[in-house]
């Protein structure tokens, strides 16, 4: 997946939703480069487990740095249907890849709404300038 091609939230997950065999729409959720860049050496990340269900906005894990720990936030509603345990076990996947080997969850959306509040990728990059300039 590309940068470009995905949404984001305010708290720097992208999503990458595409329509499984059966018609679900599945979203792959991620962390973005920018906060991993920010976070810098990661010891720690906390996944949730697969049938747990997620809401827009609320917590689903934890990732931790050297720096300091940081939530992890859905950017739909849904339920839980793959957690990528290879990050898990080896966070250079994270590093590394964050937009293909280091996807974090897939949900099967029960909320299509919550889509229309995520960012494209030009209003994401809008949004990460400002937060260097103000840093």
């Amino acid at each position: 997946m590309k940068p470009e091609e995905l949404l984001y939230t305010t708290t720097h997950e992208w999503i990458h939703v595409a329509t499984d065999p059966s018609g679900a729409k599945i979203g792959t959720v991620g962390i973005s480069s920018f906060a991993l860049e920010a976070l810098t050496d990661l010891v720690f990340i906390e996944l949730p487990q697969v049938g747990q269900r997620v809401q827009a906005g609320r917590r689903f894990g934890e990732i931790e740095s050297v720096k300091a720990v940081s939530d992890l936030y859905s950017p739909v509603d849904g339920e839980i249907v793959a957690v990528n345990s290879a990050v898990a076990k080896d966070l250079e996947h994270l590093a590394d890849d964050p937009y293909e080997k280091g996807w974090l969850i897939k949900v099967r959306i029960t909320d299509e709404s919550g889509l229309t509040k995520l960012m494209d990728y030009a209003a994401y990059q809008r949004q990460c300038e400002q937060e260097m300039k103000d840093a």
